[in-house]
C-alpha cells in the first residue's frame, strides 16, 4: 500500500470567550469551561451547538482544536474538560483503549454513526471488494491517524487493493468530492454520518462484506476525572447532551451551504431547537 501525503495547514487552537453584557466584574463571575475537538464538519457543528447551551448557563467557554490523539489525552490529562467527539466504538477505539481508564466515558451523545467509503451514485460500483485501479486511481482521505483513515489503511490491505491513499483534511476531501462530482468523474473518498455531503451529493457508502468500518457507531461525550466533584453542573449538561444525525446534519448544512459562519449556524439550530436545549440543562438553570 502507497500512501500519498498531502501538506496540511496547521490549525492554531481556536479560543472562543463568551463574551457578557455586564462589567468587567460581572465577566469575573462567569464560570468555565474548555472543551476540544478535531478540525471534522461534525465536530464543529457539535462544539458550536454545545458552547451555546453553556453559554444559556452562564458559562465562558473556550473551544480549542487538536489532533485526534492530542484531543484524547488532553482530557486524559486533565489539560482540558472533555470533548464530544468520541465516535466508538470502533472508529476511535485505539485512543479509547489507551485512555478509558483515565477519563469518565458519559455515553452516546449521539447514535446511528457510520464510517466507511464512499461514492456518487453514478459509479457503477457496490462493494469495496470491488475497487480497482480500472475503476479509480486512489482513496482520497483525511488526516493520518483519524479512526476512518485507519480504517481506510485496514481495508487497503483486508481487500487487497492496489490503490494509494491519499491523507489530506476534511477541508480538501470534500473540496476534491465536489470538484470531481461536478465533473461526473469517479472518486472514493473516506466517508462518515452524520455529514453535510450526504445531503449536498447523491452518494452511497460501498458494501463492507469483511466488516472494516463502523457500521452501526455511536459519538460519546467524554469527561475529564473529578469535573463531576468539581463542577457539577458542567457534568450534568455534558451528561445530558443528545441530538439526532438529522440536527448535527442541519447545522453542517447552514455551514456548507449557505455560507454560515459556525457561530451563527449554531445560534439559529439553537433558536429553532431550544426545547432540546433546554433538556441539555435541565436541573441546571
Amino acid at each position: 500500500m502507497k500512501k500519498r501525503i498531502w501538506p496540511i495547514i496547521a490549525i492554531a487552537p481556536l479560543v472562543l470567550a463568551a463574551c457578557g453584557d455586564g462589567d468587567a466584574g460581572e465577566e469575573s463571575d462567569l464560570k468555565e469551561i474548555e472543551l476540544t475537538y478535531v478540525a471534522w464538519d461534525s465536530e464543529l457543528a457539535s462544539n458550536y451547538v454545545i458552547k451555546e447551551a453553556f453559554e444559556q448557563a452562564g458559562y465562558d467557554v473556550t473551544l480549542t482544536v487538536v489532533e485526534q490523539g492530542v484531543m484524547w489525552q488532553s482530557v486524559a490529562d486533565g489539560n482540558v474538560d472533555g470533548h464530544v467527539a468520541g465516535w466508538l466504538p470502533e472508529d476511535m477505539k485505539a485512543d479509547y483503549e489507551r485512555y478509558q481508564d483515565q477519563v469518565v466515558d458519559l455515553g452516546a451523545n449521539l447514535e446511528g454513526a457510520q464510517t466507511g467509503l464512499a461514492v456518487p451514485t453514478y459509479m457503477d460500483i457496490e462493494s469495496i471488494e470491488d475497487l480497482s485501479t480500472d475503476v479509480v486511481g486512489e482513496i482520497t482521505g483525511i488526516d493520518a491517524g483519524a479512526g476512518v483513515t485507519i480504517a481506510a489503511e485496514e481495508a487497503i490491505e483486508e481487500y487487497g487493493l492496489n490503490l494509494e491513499l491519499t491523507l489530506s483534511t476534511d477541508a480538501f476531501m470534500t473540496q476534491q468530492l465536489g470538484e470531481k462530482y461536478e465533473a461526473g468523474e469517479p472518486i472514493v473518498v473516506t466517508a462518515w454520518e452524520p455529514h453535510w455531503k450526504f445531503n449536498s451529493y447523491d452518494l452511497r457508502f460501498l458494501e463492507d462484506p469483511l466488516g472494516v468500518f463502523e457500521a452501526n457507531g455511536e459519538i460519546r461525550t467524554i469527561v475529564r476525572e473529578g469535573l463531576e466533584e468539581e463542577d457539577p453542573d458542567a457534568f450534568r449538561i455534558l451528561d445530558q447532551f443528545y441530538w439526532t444525525s438529522d440536527d448535527m446534519n442541519e447545522v453542517m448544512t447552514y455551514i456548507a451551504e449557505e455560507g454560515m459562519e459556525a457561530e451563527e449556524a449554531a445560534e439559529l439550530w439553537v433558536e429553532d431547537n431550544q426545547d432540546k436545549v433546554d433538556e441539555w440543562l435541565e436541573g441546571v438553570v
